[in-house]
């Protein structure tokens, strides 16, 4: 578990390097089948922050992810796998995906406090950009100057910017989402995801997470 953060610093660490660029991946695509199972009912409760949900509160099948920003194969999800499952399950009525925060590292939970910050509305288009260009804020030799660059594009000003990022409930909000995922259902890597209380840690494929899907149905 990384150490706390606190206000006054999340700036200053923000602007190092997100080690975790690589290692939060490493729970890799190996993990095909449920590792664990936790109450489906429960991990799908709400805890400090308002739950981020693409879909209906009514589809049948839950899917909650807890990503890391810096994490690659999060990256990997947002951009190459989620559009088809949006497309034939979300759009269709037939799940919801709940998007959790577990920021493995002072340059993740920065990037997520902005999207917390951010008007409601903003927040998953933020998230989308933040993995678009992981690249090029997530190991900027400047990771401050280049997440706000990017939180500009919401609409930030400089000042708003690092009143967020000052912001000690903010950066507890997200804090206690991740520890809450941590304690209470296990995650240690990302992505995680939970299908129906089903757990499965690391990177699932369009082909493994619709055939997964397919038997809740």
């Amino acid at each position: 578990m990384p150490a706390m953060l606190n206000r006054r610093h999340v700036i200053s660490l923000a602007g190092a390097a997100a080690a975790g660029l690589a290692l939060a991946g490493n729970a890799g695509a190996q993990a095909r089948s449920a590792d664990a199972s936790v109450d489906a009912a429960k991990v799908a409760e709400p805890g400090k922050l308002k739950d981020m949900v693409y879909g209906n509160a009514d589809a049948p099948v839950t899917i909650v992810e807890y990503a890391s920003l810096t994490c690659s194969h999060c990256a990997d999800f947002t951009i190459n796998t989620f559009p088809a499952i949006k497309e034939k399950y979300i759009d269709t009525g037939k799940a919801r995906l709940i998007f959790r925060e577990f920021p493995f590292d002072p340059r993740a939970t920065a990037a997520f406090m902005l999207a917390r910050c951010a008007p409601e509305d903003r927040y998953f288009p933020m998230i989308d950009v933040f993995f678009k260009q992981q690249q090029q804020w997530a190991g900027a030799a400047d990771g401050e100057a280049a997440l706000l660059q990017i939180a500009k594009l919401a609409g930030f000003t400089q000042e708003s910017f690092k009143a967020c990022l000052t912001n000690q409930q903010v950066l507890d909000d997200v804090r206690a989402t991740m520890e809450r995922g941590s304690t209470e259902f296990g995650v240690n890597a990302t992505p995680t995801f939970f299908i129906n209380g089903q757990k499965y840690a690391g990177a699932l494929s369009v082909d493994e997470m619709s055939a997964i899907i397919d038997k809740l149905l």
